[in-house]
């Protein structure tokens, strides 16, 4: 197998990049190629014309080039109102001899032409340009009109002919025929522009872009021959440039030979040229002349960064910018409806660098372009810190958008040390004080701070959520994946971050960012839903400590989706081994801040599991009157698991889902989906995941489950709400307990042996009445009557 010389790979590379950036190409912008293509599909020719096509059909072409040439002919026919009366086409196939494919007359429309000349065969041989030329001086155009009607010549050749051109092309001019002369492949330009008609750089094309070549073309016999395409269309002169590859012979140097001598059985030797042939590239600069058309782009109609994509002449689309697109011109869409104070924190620490500072600078640039309205009801502040923290842009400082950009623009990059814990600390106190500046600021709208990092923090953050917490704050974390775990741990909830994947998709965080912004008015969770809600934690050895602290650590954050008390969300958490323990029940905590220090004293029991057990037990002694769970309110139970221990769950989880409790099955691992389901009792309450790592990206699809059912309607009897035995019965909107042996509206009071049994308090036709507020009194009622009991016994 022999190998390629360099010289050889070098002449193929350059064949393929010409191929690639074109052997003719203009100098305009993209647009402008844009347009020249998209004028030739309003060019129609309809003048009387005939036009013959002369294809070289040498072995130096070559078939490949030969269909090309033949694509390019049938491309030029498309421009050409083909019919008996107006323009007619004929080929002839040169090579070593003319050879006449069909006459003018032949095929009178447009398809017949197009079909006829796809079934032109590649003949092959010797390059007799001049021949052919000879040819059609002496029979004319063939099928023609006789020079009645203008008569056009197109030439399709690599211009490297076996003889003499000159005098052939110019008799063929002289009898008023107009010569295009179309290169293709590697051609011999200057063979070509002997060729041509006058001026040769209107009558020079390359049939490598058929689009172009057809436009140039069209071009030249605009005004002479055909008429005008469109309104408002022109032709225009460009600066263009033709290149194409040649051999040239160049001297390598030289090399001893031995030449013969006069003496007998003599030879001396002398130093020879080593002579070599290579190909380069030659370009020709000249001019070209193009029809450009208006289009619908040109008064740029797409507002904000948009990009207008023509489509014909009075037809466009715009391609929006993220943000944008509130219609079709780019409006912008993401316009905050929610009234809010924004106070912006940007990272300007070394860590993030001037890159990413000028980075975070354009984004919130884009944000607010995009976000603030002219009527936006937000008020927006900019802080940045690193060692120190500053506020260059007070909130409210700036009622319009063109002056924030302007000191968003003013704001300069640092580079201190990343002091994230402490840049929140002084904003949480400081970042939203009451100055004079503040005097048009609603003081009940939500407080949101966005912070833009890049950079893991050189101090703590742990105490950042209750910073936030202790001045009622909403903190949104952004930056890029490897910032997750952190943005996380900074702001309490992985429903709190927006992570970035690279540079360019920042921008496209914006709508992200925009909804959690506004979720601080319609927070996430069940903030203002009614709602009992367990967790059942495995703890045991099948889950390993690790393990055990990060379901612990999902649980109490979920707690952040919820506000905890008496009236709203009450929790209860419940850990389990092969037997359940209750950490604390649903009435035992009143606030989040109790409930989270609560959770954090959980400890891990390390034996079998029995999730049946653990379920049984929620049953009897969680979700139960006398442990706290209100009569109206809907039920939840979260079963945190690996999957051990399931087998004797189903039973008892069916006798939860009778009681109207939900029972939602998050596992970690593989585990048989049939068992789960069992225990789920639906699909759409079961979450498989693959590992406790990824734990907390299901947490706001879980959340947000529970709260589709927290607003679910409720049965008043699920579960019973009268206690010692008596029986809930059902009304329109209301309930009523019938008791035995004891007495009450919930039947909370025994009767004592040897009293005479009394009727129910209620009289027969009375009902505890359910609405918010029944049920807020009936809870406070409800917890001074137990204690009442509880101190009497």
């Amino acid at each position: 197998m022999s190998l390629l010389s360099l010289p050889s790979i070098c002449i193929f590379l350059l064949s393929q990049v010409l191929l690639v950036l074109g052997v003719l190409e203009i100098h305009v912008d993209q647009e402008m190629v844009g347009k020249i293509s998209a004028a030739v599909k309003l060019m129609q020719c309809s003048a009387s014309l005939d036009v013959l096509f002369l294809l070289d059909g040498s072995y130096s072409i070559g078939k490949g080039s030969f269909e090309r040439s033949k694509h390019f002919a049938g491309k030029l026919c498309d421009a050409l109102d083909i019919h008996p009366d107006k323009v007619r086409v004929g080929m002839i196939q040169f090579s070593s001899t003319p050879h006449l494919e069909f006459p003018l007359d032949s095929y009178l429309t447009k398809q017949e032409v197009k079909e006829r000349i796809k079934r032109t065969l590649f003949r092959g041989g010797s390059t007799e340009t001049g021949r052919a030329l000879k040819y059609i001086l002496r029979k004319g155009f063939p099928g023609g009109r006789n020079s009645s009607v203008p008569e056009v010549l197109i030439i399709i050749s690599d211009g490297k002919s076996q003889g003499s051109t000159v005098m052939p092309a110019m008799q063929v001019k002289e009898r008023h025929i107009t010569v295009f002369a179309v290169g293709i492949k590697f051609p011999r330009w200057e063979e070509l522009h002997i060729l041509a008609s006058e001026p040769p750089e209107q009558h020079l094309l390359f049939a490598g872009d058929a689009d172009d070549a057809a436009n140039g073309l069209y071009s030249a016999l605009t005004g002479s021959v055909c008429s005008t395409t469109a309104p408002g269309c022109k032709v225009e002169s460009h600066p263009c440039e033709r290149r194409t590859l040649e051999t040239v012979k160049e001297l390598a140097g030289n090399y001893v030979c031995w030449k013969g001598s006069k003496q007998p059985n003599a030879v001396q030797a002398s130093l020879c040229p080593f002579i070599r042939w290579k190909r380069v590239l030659v370009k020709y600069p000249s001019r070209c002349f193009r029809t450009v058309c208006p289009d619908p782009c040109d008064s740029q109609p797409c507002q904000n960064g948009g990009t207008c994509v023509p489509e014909g002449l009075d037809r466009y689309h715009c391609l929006c910018l993220v943000g944008y697109g509130g219609d079709f011109h780019c409006a912008a869409k993401l316009s905050l409806e929610c009234g809010v104070d924004l106070l912006f924190l940007l990272d300007s620490s070394v860590g993030v660098t001037l890159e990413g500072f000028l980075r975070y600078k354009a984004f919130l640039k884009r944000f607010l372009q995009a976000a603030m309205g002219q009527d936006s009801p937000m008020n927006v502040g900019v802080a940045q810190y690193d060692d120190d923290v500053r506020i260059p842009i007070e909130l409210g400082q700036h009622k319009d958008t063109l002056s924030l950009m302007k000191s968003v623009d003013a704001l300069d990059f640092s580079g201190g040390r990343t002091l994230t814990g402490r840049a929140l600390q002084y904003i949480a106190e400081h970042g939203f004080r009451s100055t004079p500046v503040f005097a048009d600021v609603q003081d009940d709208l939500p407080r949101v701070i966005v912070l833009l990092t890049d950079s893991k923090s050189q101090d703590s953050v742990a105490e950042a959520p209750q910073y936030m917490k202790d001045q009622n704050l909403f903190l949104i974390g952004v930056g890029s994946s490897f910032m997750r775990a952190e943005l996380t741990k900074v702001t309490g909830s992985p429903q709190q971050t927006v992570v970035y994947s690279d540079p360019q998709d920042l921008f496209n965080r914006i709508p992200e960012l925009q909804r959690r912004i506004c979720s601080v008015d319609n927070a996430e969770g069940c903030q203002a839903q009614s709602l009992d809600l367990t967790f059942a934690v495995d703890a045991s050895s099948g889950v390993g400590l690790e393990n055990f602290l990060r379901l612990r650590h999902f649980v109490r954050s979920s707690c952040f989706h919820f506000t905890i008390n008496r009236d709203l969300t009450q929790i209860a958490l419940v850990i389990y081994g092969s037997k359940a323990h209750t950490a604390f029940a649903l009435a035992t905590h009143t606030s989040n801040s109790a409930v989270l220090q609560a959770i954090d004293q959980v400890p891990f029991l390390g034996d079998s599991a029995s999730a049946g057990n653990a379920l049984l037990h929620i049953y009897g002694d969680v979700m139960t009157a006398q442990k706290g769970a209100r009569p109206g309110v809907n039920k939840v139970v979260v079963l945190l698991t690996n999957g051990g221990g399931l087998e004797d769950a189903a039973a008892p989880a069916q006798q939860l889902r009778h009681s109207g409790i939900l029972v939602f099955v998050v596992v970690v691992g593989d585990t048989q989906r049939d068992t789960l389901l069992r225990i789920a009792g639906s699909p759409s309450y079961l979450v498989h995941i693959s590992s406790y790592e990824d734990l907390q990206y299901y947490q706001g699809f879980i959340i947000e489950r529970i709260c589709e059912e927290a607003k679910s309607p409720v049965n008043l009897c699920k579960p019973n709400p009268c206690m010692n035995q008596g029986v809930c019965i059902l009304g329109p909107g209301s309930y009523r307990c019938e008791c035995r042996g004891s007495e009450g509206p919930h039947c909370e009071n025994r009767v004592l042996r040897g009293d005479s049994p009394r009727s129910p308090v209620l009289p027969p036709h009375s009902h505890v009445q359910w609405s918010p507020r029944g049920l807020q009194h009936f809870s406070r009622a409800f917890w001074h009557t137990k204690r009442h009991l509880d101190q009497r016994h």
